[in-house]
């Protein structure tokens, strides 16, 4: 499947999409992040288990480079009725990102994974498959990408990582998507 984000030949991917060199780096390092994964695979899934009723992982569709469908997946950090819990709480950010600081649905375990990125190393399968990248734009849903402007459709001209920019200098403290879409596009860029 995939979403009508603009006219054909309208943009230009980023050069990353067709580097090779790009490409034989995300499978060096998602071969090692997977092999960190087995190392780490049970202790994480008996505490998520312990912590909370659900199951070990949480998935979901994502939108890939130009608006094509990938599923994610990463170990479970919320309660398994988090979707549905949405509603209920405030959305602390602007844009195109939810957040909020007490993370009501974020279990003990979660917050623990979430706070050394533990939750993130089973995309590491995504970046094999070549769905994702190590470095650069996060994925996003497809209700998101919907409502995107002109300028943030450009962030789907790259493919979505496990990593970017904003996670590494501001993560929590990031409060607007449109500060998230200027330092993803600006590493585009580079």
């Amino acid at each position: 499947m995939q979403l009508s984000l603009s006219a054909p030949n309208s943009h230009c991917d980023h050069p990353s999409v067709s580097f090779k060199v790009k490409r034989l780096v995300d499978i060096a390092g998602a071969t090692v992040g997977l092999c960190i994964l087995a190392v780490l695979f049970i202790p994480l899934a008996v505490a998520i288990k312990i912590d909370s009723q659900g199951p070990i992982f949480y998935s979901q569709i994502r939108c890939s480079l130009n608006g094509t469908h990938f599923r994610i997946w990463k170990f479970r950090s919320m309660v398994s009725n988090a979707e549905a819990l949405r509603s209920e709480i405030d959305n602390e950010a602007s844009g195109h990102i939810f957040k909020n600081k007490n993370a009501p649905r974020v279990t003990r375990i979660g917050q623990f994974l979430r706070r050394f990125s533990l939750d993130e190393p089973p995309q590491f399968r995504n970046v094999l498959k070549g769905e994702m990248s190590l470095v650069g734009t996060r994925p996003s849903t497809s209700d998101e990408v919907e409502n995107y402007s002109p300028f943030h459709r450009k962030r789907t001209f790259a493919k979505p990582v496990t990593t970017g920019e904003w996670q590494v200098k501001g993560r929590s403290n990031i409060e607007s998507f449109d500060v998230v879409a200027s330092m993803e596009l600006r590493y585009q860029s580079k």
